[in-house]
C-alpha cells in the first residue's frame, strides 16, 4: 500500500539552517529545546563524520529527523551503528515519513558496510516500539539510565 504523502517525502542531510525545525520536533519528543541550543547541538553534530542527521521534507518544510551514529564496539569486529532520535512531526505521523527516514539511513548504512543498527526507545511510547517492530527490528535487551551529579569544576 503506497501513501501518496510517502511519495512526495525528500531526504536530504541536515544543515545548521534546520536548527529551529529540529528544536521543534525534540521538543515534540518531550525535549524542550531552544533553536539556540538545537543551533549549539549542530555545531557540534554535524562536523564529526561519526554523526549522520537526515530530514524529511514534504512540500518544502522539514517534517522529520534522523539522527545516527557510527561506532565501533567491544563485542564485535565491525563498526555499528545506533539510530540516536527519530521524530515526525505530530501533523504528518503514519504517513510514510518515519518509514523513509529509517529506510534512507539503512541504506546509506548499508552503503559504509554497517550491518548492524540498535535503536533504544523509552518503556512508554509502545507506538515507536511496534513502528520498529514492522521495520523488522528485534527486541534484545533493556537499557539502564541513571543520571550522575553535576561536579564543581
Amino acid at each position: 500500500m503506497s501513501d501518496p504523502a510517502s511519495d512526495a517525502v525528500q531526504i536530504r542531510a541536515a544543515d545548521l539552517s534546520d536548527a529551529a525545525d529540529l528544536a521543534s520536533l525534540m521538543g515534540q519528543l518531550g525535549y524542550q529545546t531552544k533553536t539556540a541550543e538545537m543551533e549549539m547541538r549542530l555545531n557540534s553534530i554535524l562536523p564529526d563524520s561519526r554523526y549522520r542527521t537526515l530530514v524529511a521534507v514534504v512540500d518544502g518544510k522539514v517534517c522529520g529527523m534522523i539522527g545516527t551514529f557510527c561506532h565501533p564496539s567491544y563485542e564485535h569486529n565491525d563498526l555499528s551503528a545506533r539510530i540516536l532520535a527519530l521524530v515526525v512531526d505530530a501533523q504528518m505521523r503514519s504517513r510514510g515519513v518515519g518509514r523513509a527516514l529509517v529506510q534512507a539511513t539503512e541504506t546509506e548504512l548499508a552503503a559504509s558496510n554497517i550491518a548492524r543498527v540498535a535503536v533504544n526507545t523509552r518503556l512508554t511510547r509502545q507506538d515507536a516500539h511496534l513502528f520498529y517492530e514492522r521495520l523488522s527490528y528485534e527486541k534484545n535487551g533493556f537499557r539502564y539510565v541513571k543520571t550522575l551529579p553535576a561536579t564543581a569544576g
